[in-house]
């Protein structure tokens, strides 16, 4: 059942783990809560190792996260486990970021896309087939060039095209898409965001999109959510936190993204200069206290809550700008 404000999917203090050598424990998620409403697009940025895809990979229980539930259409993915949890996760499928290692070197075309429709045990060997067909047409491939080739006989661009064709032959209500365009050239990854947006509208799919690449975001997000050292530190509508960002390290990211026109240089933000802070032994207090220019005593001491400071904005800082 959809709950009554419209969500399609739900996050509640998310945490996972992993163990270290030595015996340490990384929390590379650590309490993460937020809401995906039906029909729209999610981003979620930050820098390389902040957790984005342990967080993507936990929501779709690859693996299980640590604690904390997973809500799809008010049911807990978490407490699901075997027969029952396969069934459900046709309604969530992945894009995977290197689209040329997730696929299998050995399987051909039309076989790798029809595979989902022979795991859930829908149709015969001609059905699959002729659906495969169709989704390879719909993402702009021709089906009699590709169901007999193998992945290696494709382009970067091809094989992500053939992912997103996996991933949506289940007709699946959520799709996170894990930096689906960073390995690409940049003439290609125009290619496959306008794909995206053609089979968002086509299916209705609402989307988790992750990407280091805040103008990609912008781009094709209705919200963006931003993620530093395991922990989200500010969310809100796209073009208000790009216009106006409310937490010090959203700004600082924004003022990196490279401007078209040499007239344009947004001012850059000065970090406190030192040593990136490690996952395995974050510091105490606000975790982005040791490059923040606007730190103070409290911030080292006390861990920020999210708190709301406008229609769906919310921020962890003591200081917003």
């Amino acid at each position: 059942m959809m709950s009554g404000n419209g969500e399609l999917l739900k996050v509640e203090d998310l945490v996972v783990t992993f163990n270290q050598a030595g015996g340490q424990r990384l929390r590379a998620v650590d309490g993460v809560g937020f809401a995906v409403a039906k029909g729209e697009t999610l981003g979620l940025v930050g820098e390389s190792g902040c957790g984005k895809s342990s967080l993507a990979r936990a929501v779709i229980q690859l693996p299980p996260p640590t604690s904390g539930r997973v809500l799809l259409d008010g049911e807990d993915l978490t407490g699901l486990a075997g027969e029952a949890l396969r069934r459900t996760r046709r309604k969530i499928q992945m894009i995977f970021q290197d689209p040329i290692s997730s696929l299998n070197p050995r399987r051909r075309i039309g076989d790798t896309v029809a595979q989902p429709l022979r795991i859930m045990r829908r149709g015969g060997r001609a059905e699959r087939d002729a659906q495969a067909c169709d989704m390879l047409a719909a993402v702009g491939l021709d089906p009699g060039d590709a169901i007999d080739r193998l992945p290696h006989q494709f382009s970067g661009g091809q094989c992500q095209r053939i992912s997103i064709a996996r991933a949506l032959i289940l007709e699946p209500e959520f799709l996170i898409c894990d930096e689906p365009v960073s390995a690409l050239d940049v003439s290609v990854q125009a290619q496959i965001l306008n794909l995206l947006r053609e089979m968002r509208a086509r299916y209705g799919l609402t989307m988790l999109f992750i990407s280091h690449d805040l103008a990609v975001v912008k781009n094709i997000c209705d919200r963006v959510a931003v993620m530093y050292l395991a922990k989200l530190c500010e969310i809100g509508p796209s073009e208000e936190l790009y216009r106006s960002p409310a937490h010090p390290y959203t700004a600082a990211l924004l003022s990196a993204i490279p401007q078209p026109s040499p007239e344009r240089r947004p001012a850059k933000i000065a970090l406190v200069p030192g040593e990136l802070p490690s996952p395995t032994d974050p510091p105490p207090g606000c975790r982005f206290h040791t490059r923040c220019p606007h730190a103070k005593a409290i911030c080292k001491q006390v861990e920020p809550e999210v708190k709301e400071v406008g229609p769906g904005r919310s921020v962890a800082c003591h200081f917003p700008l």
